[in-house]
């Protein structure tokens, strides 16, 4: 185990609009308000067409080859995530959301592209005196948080 420790700063309270991209937004909002380091969590409507991350093909492959899942229709979601700067120094969201429709619901990460189904509701609380970071691990390719 790693850690490091960190106190809360800032709340933010988004409503992200119809057909934004939910990390995109997310990302934007924290370069342009220098917020670092941050919890986030999600509530609202996910698009048609949405793609989510659900799990290597592979779980002991060296190569990891991600899935991905295309939401076939409007669905609710929630979610949770974190925000760390990558090496650059550019605040990256890692984020992992719950999608239900009727009976049926999926879980992944929001990666490669939510879109908002007419509103989404972000609140972003502020990590200060943070040291973790995202860093590239060439084994596996990911950038993963490096307390």
């Amino acid at each position: 185990m790693r850690y490091t420790t960190a106190k809360t700063g800032r709340v933010f309270v988004l409503r992200l609009e119809d057909g934004e991209i939910l990390h995109h937004e997310v990302e934007k909002f924290a370069l342009a308000n220098n917020i670092n380091s941050a919890i986030v969590k999600i509530l609202g409507g996910a698009d048609k067409g949405s793609i989510l991350v659900v799990g290597p093909a592979d779980g002991r492959a060296k190569k990891i080859e991600p899935m991905e899942y295309i939401l076939d229709n409007v669905y609710e979601i929630t979610g949770v995530g974190t925000i760390f700067p990558n090496s650059e120094g550019s605040p990256i969201v890692h984020l992992h959301a719950s999608c239900g429709r009727n009976d049926k619901s999926i879980t992944g990460c929001v990666r490669k592209g939510v879109k908002v189904w007419v509103v989404m509701e972000v609140i972003i609380t502020e990590l200060i005196d943070c040291k973790a970071k995202r860093m590239l691990e060439k084994e596996n390719g990911f950038e993963l948080l490096n307390p």
